[in-house]
């Protein structure tokens, strides 16, 4: 399993490749020295479904660990309803749906496919404003699929030493930024 994904290394690497370095290189250290607040808080709201204290229905599976050979990925299921055959990814707050979302909702869906069960819905889920957003199976997105496919391909060819950052914007919001030496903001 040399060179395994991440399904959450996904969204970070669209973000910004050097995140999904810096990323691993935190892992270890306590969260409280380098997150900030929306991370803090999604955190706190996974809470339920990490713990396994989501639901006690036999038919909800929640934070099971999964691995898709084909993609090489590795990921937590969020919710997977075996009766309705709905897969859930929550999210604290969506207020706009990126294609990270989508690509660590794909990565679930293939792991799960993998171990055997049926997937009929994929749902990307707001916690704060309970709504949900229906995200298409990758088969009826062909656009979506073949970016999921390209973002893998992406990060296995990635090579950090030959990265320029060319958006400032993403420096600002990034809770790597003070430790990065690619970061356009000023220091």
């Amino acid at each position: 399993m040399d060179n395994v994904i991440s399904a959450s290394s996904l969204n970070d690497f669209i973000f910004c490749p050097v995140s999904v370095y810096y990323h691993r290189l935190y892992d270890d250290m306590n969260t409280m020295s380098f997150q900030n607040t929306d991370q803090i808080n999604g955190t706190y709201a996974h809470k339920s479904v990490d713990e396994n204290k989501y639901s006690t229905d036999k038919n909800i599976l929640t934070s099971i660990s999964a691995y898709s050979e084909k993609y090489n990925i590795i990921c937590k299921i969020d919710i997977f309803d075996g009766k309705t055959k709905k897969l859930r990814e929550r999210k604290r707050q969506i207020q706009t749906i990126y294609d990270g979302y989508i690509f660590q909702l794909y990565a679930q869906y293939f792991a799960i496919k993998e171990m055997g069960y049926e997937v009929d819905k994929l749902e990307l889920y707001s916690m704060t404003d309970n709504k949900g957003y229906k995200v298409p199976l990758p088969e009826e997105d062909k656009e979506m699929f073949i970016k999921f496919e390209n973002i893998i391909e992406d990060m296995k060819a990635f090579n950090l030493h030959n990265f320029t950052q060319d958006n400032a914007k993403k420096c600002l919001r990034c809770i790597y930024e003070p430790a990065c030496d690619r970061s356009l903001t000023e220091k």
